[in-house]
């Protein structure tokens, strides 16, 4: 058996440690703080109202961006390198006009589009999925789905998104309300795992093969007691962990540099968190966590300065608003 070593990570993250809720009314953006204390962050994306959302892009700066859209749940979710960093209420179709499911490419982009079908309405921070007149852009937000087709936005988000994306990158809409936890594919409109994805949540894994390049982010789930680590979007490693203590706050890191063997960790501030200053980890919260010391040398390998870490009290098992899922892998 190996024999399980402290190395620190991160600690008391929440799921993608979000917590900006902006109104989308007007086109300023204004920011509130939710508290994530009491709540997981599933039951935070379901209990949100319309207009609000969630953005954290610092806990994965790098990395391929996809977009996931959940009509059911009339929820947007934003990945980066794997990792969700923002969330959105939307709306989508409304009957007779529905928002069509599938795997979309990011056809074309207009800050200050107009629409060609419904007498010039703006549609603002459009990005185009089809030729056929369907978008995501800024509008209104009634609760409820109210578009002729398109996937209506906060226009705070709107512009968020538009800021991050680039043309050819997957945009998957799917009627149902489950939603990856990380690294989606177009695997999540079929709703069956896979022996691979299963494999994640059995023992330890690693297989740096199946991303041998890109940005390094890792995710650890208190709840499933497991550590993920992605390259590039896709899950590279997993392994079973110990956390001392209870995981109830929201806060992220980044490695900030390796001196000499030490791997110096510094604390992200999050929305609505102000910090004097660089904040480095203590020894006490780098010895928090305890990874199997097979796992924790061959990340030596590919963790680097601008790495980051998501430590959450959620499953990583579960859906974006408290619901059951398949966990869907990139790559696959």
């Amino acid at each position: 058996m190996t024999r399980p070593r402290p190395v620190f990570l991160a600690v008391a993250a929440a799921f993608v440690a979000l917590a900006a809720v902006a109104p989308a009314t007007g086109a300023q953006l204004k920011t509130a703080t939710p508290s994530l204390q009491g709540a997981t962050v599933g039951e935070t994306v379901a209990a949100m109202k319309p207009g609000d959302f969630l953005w954290a892009p610092q806990v994965a700066p790098e990395g391929p961006v996809v977009i996931v859209v959940s009509i059911a749940q009339q929820r947007a979710y934003a990945y980066r390198n794997g990792i969700p960093i923002g969330v959105s209420t939307v709306s989508t179709g409304k009957k007779g006009h529905e928002t069509p499911t599938g795997v979309f490419t990011l056809l074309q982009k207009n800050i200050d589009h107009k629409s060609n079908l419904y007498d010039s309405a703006p549609m603002p921070y459009m990005q185009r999925l089809t030729w056929d007149g369907i978008a995501m852009h800024a509008g209104n937000l009634p609760g409820y789905p109210a578009s002729h087709g398109c996937v209506r936005l906060p226009m705070g988000f709107a512009k968020l998104l538009y800021g991050i994306t680039r043309l050819g990158l997957t945009v998957i809409v799917t009627a149902g309300a489950e939603v990856p936890r990380f690294a989606p594919s177009p695997a999540v409109l079929s709703n069956t795992a896979t022996s691979s994805e299963n494999d994640l949540f059995g023992g330890s894994l690693w297989q740096p093969e199946r991303a041998k390049t890109g940005p390094v982010s890792i995710i650890v789930s208190s709840a499933d007691k497991r550590m993920l680590v992605l390259r590039n979007g896709v899950p590279i490693g997993s392994a079973p962990v110990k956390i001392a203590g209870v995981v109830t706050g929201t806060s992220a890191y980044t490695l900030g540099a390796i001196d000499n063997g030490n791997y110096r960790w510094m604390k992200l501030p999050m929305p609505g968190e102000s910090l004097d200053g660089p904040v480095e980890v203590t020894p006490d919260e780098r010895s928090r966590l305890t990874v199997p010391e097979d796992i924790r040398l061959a990340m030596a390998a590919v963790v680097a300065p601008g790495t980051t870490v998501v430590v959450t009290p959620d499953t990583l098992r579960s859906g974006g608003a408290g619901k059951k899922m398949t966990v869907m892998t990139a790559g696959n």
